[in-house]
């Protein structure tokens, strides 16, 4: 029989053992330290926090070997959703990335210096900017984004399509209704303002 961790500084109680998942350790150390604190969330936002970061954290190992960063792809990847012929303006991408317009204007400068995409200016409107996607820009994306959505369907595989679904359905009812509590509908990187 394995013995139990011993705590360390003169303190009679167990350290706590090691664990992959330590969602029912943080839970009965809250129950048994602050009887009352209302725990229930720990078994849900902890799991989807350790999943963000690990799961961006691979997404950004996948597009470093592609040589794409994060913000590129979803740049590149909002052109090529939109249809032919690929073009959007800035308004339109920074509604449909969910990011500022400064941020936009950024994204472009660097797609563009990269051959990536190209900007015009719009009609009809003063000042408005139409970004196109250029044929190395959408082969990019046609590579990029098979490797990423590839590799995120292997991170899956622990799950049943039915459970796929029964998630997926149960994450949109989640966030949507944190977005309306919060009044916030923006979608960043985890970690991001």
């Amino acid at each position: 029989m394995a013995s139990e961790p011993q705590a360390q500084d003169g303190d009679d109680r167990p350290a706590p053992p090691d664990s992959a998942y330590p969602v029912e350790e943080i839970t009965a150390a809250w129950q048994r330290e602050r009887p009352g604190t209302p725990v229930s969330s720990i078994g849900i936002v902890t799991p989807i926090w350790r999943l963000a970061k690990l799961l961006g954290d691979d997404r950004r190992r996948v597009l470093n070997r592609a040589g794409v960063d994060i913000a590129t792809l979803d740049l590149l990847s909002v052109l090529r959703r939109s249809g032919p012929p690929y073009t959007l303006s800035t308004r339109e991408l920074s509604r449909r990335s969910m990011v500022t317009a400064g941020a936009i204007s950024q994204r472009v400068a660097r797609a563009e210096r990269e051959g990536l995409v190209t900007r015009r200016p719009g009609e009809g409107r003063p000042r408005s900017v139409l970004v196109e996607l250029t044929p190395t820009g959408h082969d990019v994306v046609e590579s990029t984004v098979d490797q990423v959505l590839g590799r995120e369907a292997e991170l899956l595989q622990a799950l049943s399509p039915e459970q796929q679904e029964q998630l997926t359905e149960l994450l949109r009812i989640l966030l949507l209704d944190v977005q309306h509590r919060l009044g916030d509908d923006r979608i960043t990187q985890v970690g991001e303002d």
